[in-house]
C-alpha cells in the first residue's frame, strides 16, 4: 500500500517529524502542512517532502488544491499542548478541526488518521482497551474525545475510514523540553549531580517515539481498519524504572530526588494501553 500521496498535519511537530520519515522511508509521498516553512527547513527529510504553507484552520484554505492527488490524511495539528486544562481544545480547537476534517473529507479524501490520546480515558486505572468507555477529566481529553464522536456521525452520512489513534506516553528527540525525560537529558548534559521528580511509583505506558511512528505508519497501511488502536507498549513502568534506565544507558551517577513534586492531578496513579489490536494490525502487515 505503498506509492500513494499521504497528506500530514503537524509535520513539524514532535510526532509529524518521526511519522513523515517513516512513512518516506516506505514509499509514501508526503504532501506536509506547517504554518512556517522556516520552522521546517532544518528536517533531515525537509527536500524529500511535498511542503505546503497554510493555516489548516483558515475558512478560505483552498482544500480542493491541498488534497489534490490525495488518498489518505494523517491529521496530527493540535495548537496549544502540553497545556491539558486549557478550555480553548473544546472552544476553538474542537470545532475548527471538525471543519477542516469535514472539508477534507467532502474534497474525496477516503481515509484518515487522527492521532487521540490516553486521556479520552480520564482517571480509569489498570490496563486500557479500545472497548472501555471514555471518561475524559480535562479539556483537553474531551476535545479529542468529542472530535471522535463528531467524526463518527460524520461518517455515516459521508463513508470514509476513520483511524483513530490513540497515544500513550512518547519519548525522544523533539520531545517537549518541560517533559520528564527531556529535563533529565538537559540535567546529563549540564553536569546536574541531584534531579527533583516525583516519588515516581506512578506506572505509565511508554514507547520511544520512533517505535510509535512505525505503529502509526503501518496502521496507514492498512486502508481497510476502521476503529480506535491504543498506539501503545502495553507494559507498565514505573516513572522511576524508566529515569534510572536511563541514567544507566547514560552513565550518569546522578542522585534522584524522591518526592519533591507530587504527583499529577489529570492523570490515575497507574494506567496503561492494552494492544492486541495494534499487534493484530502489526501482524497483518507482517503477513502481507
Amino acid at each position: 500500500m505503498t506509492g500513494k500521496t499521504l497528506l500530514l498535519t503537524g509535520a513539524t511537530g514532535f510526532v509529524g517529524r518521526h511519522l513523515a520519515s517513516a512513512l518516506l522511508d516506505r514509499g509514501f509521498t508526503v504532501r506536509a502542512v506547517t504554518r512556517s516553512l522556516d520552522a521546517a527547513r532544518g528536517l533531515p527529510w525537509f527536500a524529500q517532502a511535498q511542503w505546503v504553507e497554510a493555516d489548516i484552520h483558515d475558512a478560505e484554505l483552498d482544500i480542493a488544491a491541498l488534497t489534490d492527488g490525495v488518498s489518505a490524511m494523517a491529521h496530527l495539528a493540535w495548537p496549544g499542548l502540553p497545556n491539558y486544562d486549557g478550555l480553548f481544545h473544546f472552544e476553538r480547537n474542537l470545532p475548527a478541526d471538525y471543519a477542516f476534517i469535514r472539508r477534507v473529507v467532502k474534497a474525496g479524501v477516503g481515509q484518515v488518521l487522527v492521532t487521540g490520546t490516553c486521556f479520552e480515558y480520564g482517571l480509569q486505572s489498570g490496563p486500557l482497551s479500545e472497548t472501555s468507555v471514555a471518561l475524559p477529566a480535562n479539556p483537553y481529553g474531551l476535545a479529542k474525545h468529542s472530535l471522535r464522536l463528531f467524526l463518527e456521525a460524520l461518517a455515516q452520512k459521508h463513508p470514509f475510514t476513520l483511524q483513530w489513534a490513540r497515544l500513550f506516553y512518547l519519548y525522544g528527540e523533539g520531545q517537549n523540553p518541560r517533559s520528564l525525560l527531556a529535563s533529565l537529558e538537559r540535567a546529563i548534559d549540564q553536569g546536574a549531580t541531584a534531579f527533583d521528580m516525583s516519588a515516581g511509583e506512578q506506572l505509565r505506558d511508554y514507547l520511544p517515539i520512533e517505535t510509535a511512528a512505525s505503529h502509526l505508519a503501518t496502521v496507514l497501511q492498512h486502508p481497510e481498519f476502521h476503529g480506535v488502536v491504543n498506539i501503545c507498549s502495553g507494559q507498565p513502568v514505573s516513572v522511576r524504572s524508566l529515569v534510572e534506565q536511563r541514567l544507566k544507558a547514560r552513565q550518569s551517577s546522578m542522585t534522584l530526588n524522591l518526592g519533591v513534586y507530587g504527583y499529577s492531578a489529570h492523570e490515575p496513579l497507574a494506567f496503561w494501553g492494552v494492544c492486541e489490536r495494534l499487534q493484530q494490525l502489526l501482524g497483518a502487515h507482517h503477513v502481507a
